[in-house]
């Protein structure tokens, strides 16, 4: 029976396009269910004190460190109409509710959901994507610079066609406060979140499977000062008037997604990437505020002026199963450029108002998984960060930031 489980476990890796945070452990009625996974890890960091976005930042004298990456409790329950989750992280930083929301549907089928509380923002591929199925140590750095732990309040809707013609087609829209998942909404408006995806899993004889799909956000951050800056091609142009106490700044973005896999002789060999930009409401670099989160969203009401930012960014994901062994290669590149308008070489320029917060970075990852068993994975991933260099004096050069980790998890 062991061995059944660990065969489809290895020969079925595109199972993963279903592994959603935003639904419960099965749609079955049950009465309660537990799962969960436990993420712990070793890491060691280029240099010390670096800031990073795998797995938080180390401290000021810290190279090396053990942690609790994820510590996932999820508690679930479904009946003829309805579902419930619940799910908490508990790791070093202490408890933290990471999902907690219902799901209403009709009886006799679930082409229909609403779903309302605390859940996974439906933007794209990587965001609703559970972190205990993903090969990938982290997410995307754009990803976790513009939705920061993934999760916000709200209600969503959720259509899956019941008829085979068009059971390939998933289209999801929410309304959510826009401040993140640990904070109250700090204004009165609310955001819009839109995904329209598309699946077909039994192409060529069934080797190849095909995933894609298109989303944007719609939304604002409040400005609390009578300033705000606005980019352009030398830096940002100072905007202020006492009528901008109380305006509200474009948060829009749009992006694209795509995922293929193709079983052959080789293994699997599997490919995701995916592509946001838009606009982004940040602030300026300070002591106080690194370069990399100074265009982070805002989980709070923001208390200085605002900075404008037209951003892109992208990851590129290739893995590799190795034959029909326990092993699988990962080969990742992503990039963030928090400021499209700008040259790196312009940052840092007498009178253009740039900062550390818009540095372009980019990030090369490689590694290896190891299924121990059916429960247990070992990763093995590096990471080389680089970002463009500036006038700034503290990013003259590359920054040393590179990451290496070794991870245990168990899945149950």
């Amino acid at each position: 029976m062991k061995q059944l489980l660990f065969s489809l476990l290895l020969l079925c890796p595109f199972f993963a396009f279903s592994q959603s945070n935003n639904s419960p452990s099965s749609y079955d009625p049950h009465e309660i269910a537990i799962t969960g996974y436990l993420q712990t890890q070793y890491q060691r960091a280029q240099s010390p004190g670096i800031s990073s976005f795998s797995g938080g930042n180390f401290e000021k004298n810290s190279q090396d460190r053990f942690m609790i990456r994820r510590g996932r409790l999820k508690i679930d329950r479904s009946d003829k109409y309805s579902s419930i989750v619940f799910q908490i992280d508990a790791t070093q930083n202490g408890v933290a509710l990471m999902d907690a929301f219902i799901q209403l549907h009709r009886p006799d089928s679930k082409n229909l959901l609403f779903t309302a509380g605390l859940f996974n923002r439906p933007f794209g591929y990587s965001i609703v994507y559970s972190s205990g199925y993903r090969d990938f140590p982290e997410r995307a750095r754009v990803f976790q610079t513009l939705m920061p732990r993934e999760r916000d309040i709200g209600a969503m809707v959720t259509f899956r066609p019941d008829h085979k013609m068009f059971h390939f087609l998933t289209a999801e829209l929410a309304v959510i406060n826009g401040s993140g998942y640990s904070a109250r909404d700090y204004d009165t408006k609310k955001d819009i979140v839109g995904n329209l995806g598309f699946k077909f899993d039994s192409l060529a004889n069934k080797k190849l499977h095909i995933g894609f799909g298109g989303s944007f956000y719609k939304g604002s951050v409040r400005n609390d000062t009578e300033t705000y800056y606005t980019s352009t091609s030398n830096g940002f142009v100072k905007n202020t008037s006492p009528n901008n106490v109380g305006s509200n700044a474009k948060r829009n973005y749009y992006g694209g997604n795509l995922q293929m896999q193709y079983d052959n002789t080789f293994g699997a060999t599997s490919f995701k990437a995916e592509y946001v930009a838009g606009t982004q409401p940040g602030v300026a670099s300070t002591s106080s505020i690194t370069g990399p989160i100074a265009s982070q969203s805002f989980a709070a009401q923001p208390a200085t002026d605002l900075y404008l930012r037209p951003f892109s960014g992208y990851y590129l994901w290739l893995s590799q199963r190795i034959a029909k062994s326990r092993f699988t290669a990962l080969l990742a590149y992503d990039v963030y450029d928090p400021n499209t308008d700008v040259k790196e070489s312009e940052i840092g320029a007498p009178n253009s108002f740039t900062t550390a917060g818009d540095i372009k970075f980019s990030t090369l990852g490689y590694g290896m998984t190891c299924q121990i068993g059916p429960r247990i994975k070992l990763t093995a991933y590096n990471e080389h960060v680089v970002n463009n260099t500036t006038e700034l004096p503290e990013y003259v050069n590359d920054l040393k930031d590179d990451v290496f980790t070794m991870r245990l998890q168990y899945r149950w």
